[in-house]
């Protein structure tokens, strides 16, 4: 094969910063003014330090050097955070013309007003652990949900950025989940509400959509979706109840789709595997899928064989 000459590596490079000279959105290369993915990670994971912090904080041997190292994180996250969340208030209509110091100022705000919610986010977390144990009869300890689950580790991550949502920072939220959905494949909308002692069993598929409304003690297993019934309208449908509402003490089991933002599924219900829902339940209700018809065919022959199920 033949080298390529210097001439033609520049004539390569030349014509692709050429093509970054006009107003396309993904053209946007002002670094400064656009928020830092890695950074944003790192404060995940702080968060969740600080969360957990006899779990996943830096491993110490004294508690007084842990509150000392927790003490560091938590100024850590503030600073970052804040540098963060100034950023992309330049995304919203009220701050887009912003001078810095009055974006400063609302950011610091914002962080801190975030910050102080740790400790309501830590007690339903809480509630999140022991559903988990409570749930899972292969589970051998609490330790054992905190440090391995995937559905803990998205209900986390969604319980932080949930708050930053409430407290309308853009773009950051989804960000953090997205961060969780790329680890886990549970994609939970930031703007969803869900209550406590909620758990995910096993996890891969979850969608949960944006105006979603989640009671307490619920529990979804792997590949459910509570999605919307229609996104054809596109940005006409920004801050229309567009996904379903699930009441206390529900089970969905794997496979279900719920779709609807009118669809309400009531207190005490089950809802059986690779269900399809788009009108709503009532209280105490039992839905379940009928049984699928199996054929069984030899491959070599083409007969038909006799199903074995009773």
């Amino acid at each position: 094969m033949g080298s390529y000459n210097d001439k033609e590596i520049q004539n390569v490079v030349d014509l692709i910063l050429k093509d970054y000279e006009d107003e396309r959105t993904i053209n946007a290369i002002d670094v400064h003014h656009q928020p830092d993915k890695d950074v944003i990670i790192s404060v995940v994971d702080n968060l969740l330090k600080i969360l957990y912090p006899g779990y996943l904080s830096d491993k110490v041997f004294q508690v007084y050097t842990l509150k000392n190292t927790m003490s560091a994180t938590i100024e850590d996250v503030i600073f970052h955070l804040k540098k963060q969340v100034a950023i992309v208030l330049k995304y919203t209509d009220e701050f887009a013309a912003a001078p810095q110091s009055v974006l400063d100022e609302k950011a610091k705000e914002l962080t801190l007003a975030f910050m102080k919610k740790i400790p309501e986010i830590r007690a339903s977390l809480e509630t999140d652990v022991d559903a988990g144990f409570e749930g899972d009869p292969a589970a051998k300890s609490k330790a054992e949900i905190i440090f391995s689950y995937p559905g803990l580790f998205a209900v986390s991550v969604y319980r932080i950025a949930h708050e930053l949502h409430l407290l309308r920072v853009p773009m950051i939220p989804r960000m953090m989940t997205e961060y969780a959905h790329s680890i886990t494949g549970i994609d939970i909308h930031p703007g969803a509400t869900i209550g406590k002692h909620f758990f995910i069993d096993h996890g891969t598929g979850i969608v949960i959509g944006e105006t979603t409304i989640i009671g307490e003690h619920v529990k979804i297993y792997q590949g459910v979706t509570l999605g919307g019934l229609s996104t054809r309208g596109g940005q006409k449908l920004s801050g229309v109840k567009r996904h379903p509402t699930i009441g206390n003490n529900v089970t969905i089991y794997s496979g279900a789709t719920i779709l609807g933002g009118e669809t309400v599924i009531g207190d005490d219900v089950t809802v059986g595997g690779n269900t399809f829902l788009v009108n709503s339940v009532e209280n105490g209700t039992l839905v379940s899928a009928k049984k699928q018809e199996l054929k069984f065919v030899n491959k070599k022959s083409g007969q038909k064989k006799p199903s074995k199920e009773k």
